[in-house]
């Protein structure tokens, strides 16, 4: 999959208003993160959304400047232009993390005001995000993320029941305002939901295997790096609606 026919087959979908189409663009599981408004949609979400969305706004949407992209991610900046020749421009940039041939996560960075820009430079570093302005580039966010998921995927640091986020930098080798910066931007979540959405995973693939339901639930969380009984409780409702007795029992009941 090249990025930018993937870019141009997106915005091909926003500007024919085809809420299908644009969602059609994540994976199957995937999440559109609409970062000013903190809203964190569903493919099937994204669409009753959309759909709402394009009833009340015409625009046309363009790519500014250049796409950057790796092997599992993309960027770039956008520009939005009303229909309505009363209404401004207004920008945003977007970052994507690929799976296969859709993206499994779509975060987007908008200027809320909708303040249009006469100078062009001005109206690129609007529609950079705040880790831009911040002094993180495009480029490094995705350097960064892609060390993130290393790390958390293949090493499974966040087993450690001490790591923080000091500790993390170090080992993405950059400062901890970038980081932070790269775990919000990159993955539409702070650094505690981001950690917590790793352990909360792997105590969910605990939890739902027989031969550990002997295992107490306290074991459990501390086995996926929580500390204390109570947040591991507290992060797992949070994330799955859900106690983790309740999880596996329902889970056994499945199986």
């Amino acid at each position: 999959m090249r990025a930018n026919e993937f870019v141009q087959s997106y915005f091909d979908a926003w500007n024919h208003q085809d809420a299908q189409g644009v969602a059609a663009h994540l994976v199957t599981n995937g999440t559109y993160v609409d970062i000013p408004e903190q809203q964190q949609l569903s493919k099937e979400k994204l669409v009753a959304y959309l759909a709402q969305f394009f009833d009340h706004q015409q625009a046309q949407y363009n790519v500014i400047g250049e796409i950057l992209a790796s092997e599992n991610s993309i960027a770039f900046q956008y520009r939005m232009s009303p229909s309505d020749s009363g209404g401004v421009d207004w920008f945003g940039a977007e970052f994507m993390t690929l799976e296969g041939d859709g993206a499994v996560k779509i975060s987007d960075y908008y200027d809320p005001t909708h303040t249009v820009h006469s100078n062009l430079n001005e109206a690129h570093s609007a529609a950079l995000p705040k880790y831009a302005k911040s002094g993180l580039h495009p480029k490094q966010l995705i350097k960064y993320s892609e060390k993130l998921t290393i790390l958390m995927e293949q090493e499974k640091v966040f087993l450690q029941a001490g790591l923080t986020l000091p500790k993390l930098a170090r080992m993405v080798n950059c400062s901890v305002n970038h980081l932070s910066q790269a775990v919000n931007a990159g993955f539409g979540m702070s650094f505690f939901d981001f950690l917590n959405s790793y352990r909360i995973g792997e105590a969910k693939v605990l939890l739902s295997q027989p031969e550990l339901q002997s295992n107490a639930i306290l074991d459990v969380s501390f086995a996926v790096g929580f500390n204390s009984n109570s947040a591991f409780y507290s992060a797992f409702k949070k994330m799955t609606g859900c106690t983790p007795a309740r999880f596996r029992q329902d889970a056994l009941a499945r199986s």
